[in-house]
């Protein structure tokens, strides 16, 4: 035998509660039974068993859940459970942990409302988002409803009291039975393609679950979000709420709400624009005063009285800044134009025809035009023009003679070199 895989009850017991509780079908399910052996607990919590014919299965619903039901259970009563099935522990029993409870047949039909409620909202059919304001001054108001009933009557009513001028167009249905859904459906297709209206009212009085039931046709519910023209649904009493409450553009708590929130009240309207006029009147008063206040602060202000003085005041210091400008260009020329002298100067002493003029000359070789700067770079015979600070003189070297220039010393003679250095200095 393989002991690898011994498990202890506790472990077992959480194994099989841990398959429970992950499968699917038992997160959220529904159960048909008798209810036995009930108990509502001092806690609030309620234990009892549902059974049939052929089986049973331990229910309990806490205090949390059991609140919200609007009846109390008893043994031997039908009902129609919702839940989780699970495994309580400690006695190692499956069981199922119930949420929601209704007495068979309303059940039934609570069951078939959430699920169509669940699969139309999972479609965007409630989104707040597409639903579309009611018109503020509709001129006609068609009406889906019994033409026998008492809504018909109730909207009528109040329709009259509110706006007497206003226009109502009765599409008459069923609004029990089979055949009351077909009806609300081409009713409403009719309203939208020839009875020009700005908006609908689809409704009826009050009634059970069952009397109300054509209005959670999902047929009806599709027209309704398929209407170009807004729709209020009036169904019921306050407390009812219907598929049509969900998918319509807005929901009234009963039909002479609805007429209360389409039609609007004539005099609310007189007395608003009464109220409008009055204040138009009063703000047109009260801008005439500013304007002209307004008015008499310009035609007694300096500037209306002595329009051009700042125009003269301008024109001065226009005048003030040309000076200034003209005086700054002067100076700058002046300052530009002594520069200019300096540099002049300075070049003039550089010049060597400056030099020239103190008494000196430069001998070039008239052959080449290369300035003599030895009397080894001429021999007798050579051509030479001589320049002098006032013009060129023609020369011919009639004999060259090497010797020392006055007071310049021989190379070798100490003082000779004491005299060439204080003659370059």
């Amino acid at each position: 035998m393989d002991h690898a895989r011994i498990l202890t009850v506790h472990e077992l017991t959480r194994y099989v509660k841990g398959l429970l509780e992950s499968d699917p079908g038992l997160r959220d399910v529904w159960v048909q039974g008798e209810i036995s052996n009930f108990k509502h607990h001092t806690s609030g919590h309620m234990y009892f068993t549902l059974k049939d014919d052929r089986a049973q299965i331990r229910c309990v619903m806490f205090r949390s859940a059991n609140m919200r039901l609007r009846f109390v259970p008893e043994n031997g009563m039908e009902v129609i459970a919702r839940g989780q099935v699970s495994v309580y522990e400690r006695d190692g029993q499956y069981q199922l942990y119930v949420q929601v409870m209704e007495p068979r047949g309303v059940g039934a039909l609570h069951v078939a409302f959430e699920q169509l409620k669940a699969r139309l909202e999972a479609e965007g059919l409630f989104d707040p988002a597409r639903k579309r304001p009611l018109p503020r001054l509709p001129r006609r108001v068609g009406i889906v409803t019994s033409p026998t009933g008492a809504a018909l009557r109730d909207i009528i009513r109040v329709a009259r009291r509110r706006f007497p001028n206003i226009t109502l167009v009765v599409a008459p249905v069923l609004v029990q039975g089979d055949e009351a859904p077909p009806q609300v459906i081409r009713a409403i297709e009719l309203l939208n393609q020839h009875g020009r209206v700005d908006v609908i009212i689809v409704g009826r009085g009050g009634g059970s679950l069952e009397d109300l039931w054509a209005f959670n046709d999902e047929g009806v519910a599709r027209a309704i979000a398929a209407s170009a023209v807004p729709v209020v649904s009036a169904v019921g009493h306050e407390t009812d709420f219907t598929i049509a409450d969900f998918v319509a553009d807005v929901r009234a708590p009963t039909p002479s709400a609805a007429a209360e929130l389409v039609v609007p009240s004539r005099a609310e309207l007189a007395g608003t624009v009464a109220g409008l006029a009055s204040r138009l009147v009063g703000a047109l008063h009260h801008r005439r005063r500013l304007n002209r206040e307004r008015w008499r602060r310009i035609t007694s202000s300096r500037v209306f009285r002595r329009p051009f003085d700042r125009v003269y005041q301008e024109r001065q210091r226009l005048d003030d800044l040309v000076r200034r400008a003209q005086a700054a260009v002067i100076r700058g020329i002046e300052r530009r134009r002594e520069r200019l002298a300096g540099a002049a100067g300075r070049l003039d002493a550089l010049s060597p025809l400056a030099v020239l003029g103190r008494g000196y000359s430069i001998a070039h070789r008239r052959t080449d035009g290369a300035v003599v700067k030895s009397v080894a770079a001429v021999s007798a015979g050579d051509a030479l023009d001589l320049w002098v600070a006032d013009g060129i003189i023609d020369c011919r070297v009639a004999g060259v003679v090497q010797r020392p220039l006055p007071g310049v010393r021989e190379a070798g003679d100490g003082r000779g070199s004491h005299e060439r250095r204080r003659a370059g200095a």
